[in-house]
């Protein structure tokens, strides 16, 4: 499979994974992002990963350096900017908002639920968002930048709202898609050699379900 490079120097790769490839190999045994990458790049090497369903911008290294040094940015929300579209089934209550939860991932289940204080095992999940769009059916098109990265974070954040992604049957979701309502549409972050602001961004296939239904003027 040919994988779309939207950024190369000497030190990273940035590109657009495909939704329904694993970010590395695991134990479903489909083709993987990182073992395609490196058929190619021989020194690719794996900084962050996204959930199998979701597609959109991903950064790996190329020397060792950087590497390392995006890999600590990564932990630092404030310097690693993520940002995501979101295909929610009705409008949220605000135009704009936060949520602040506390998220315990069940490991056995690969699943994450929303909990009503700290507890042993959870984790503080932040994010922002933002409607950009709204159609007559109740799909309601919205940015997401996370201040957090937690396991199903935007998932379970909305789900637990009753606003389950589009097609997320893990989540609640009764709506059949090919693929989850969630892309990672932008990255920004210091060079981690140059320290030059970086910033990549990369929108869905709009021909695809659920990204078929709105315009993207954004």
């Amino acid at each position: 499979m040919e994988i779309e490079i939207l950024y190369k120097d000497r030190d990273l790769l940035i590109c657009k994974k495909p939704a329904g490839m694993p970010s590395q190999p695991d134990l479903s045994g489909q083709e993987d992002l990182l073992t395609e990458l490196s058929k190619t790049y021989k020194s690719v090497r794996l900084v962050h990963r996204l959930d199998t369903p979701t597609g959109g911008v991903m950064v790996f290294g190329l020397s060792q350096k950087a590497t390392a040094k995006l890999c600590s940015m990564v932990q630092d929300h404030a310097l690693f900017c993520k940002e995501y579209l979101a295909v929610l089934p009705k409008s949220p209550e605000n135009d704009d908002g936060r949520l602040c939860d506390y998220l315990y991932h069940d490991k056995r289940t690969n699943k994450s639920f929303v909990v009503e204080k700290a507890r042993k095992g959870s984790k503080e999940a932040v994010l922002e968002y933002r409607v950009l769009e709204k159609k007559d059916d109740g799909r309601t098109l919205v940015l997401v930048r996370l201040h957090t990265g937690r396991t199903h974070q935007v998932r379970v954040q909305f789900a637990s709202r009753g606003l389950p992604l589009a097609g997320d049957g893990k989540y609640g979701s009764r709506e059949k898609c090919p693929f989850i309502g969630l892309w990672a549409y932008r990255l920004t972050f210091p060079h981690p050699i140059t320290g030059k602001e970086v910033s990549v961004s990369a929108k869905p296939d709009g021909t695809l379900t659920p990204w078929d239904s709105f315009e993207y003027e954004f």
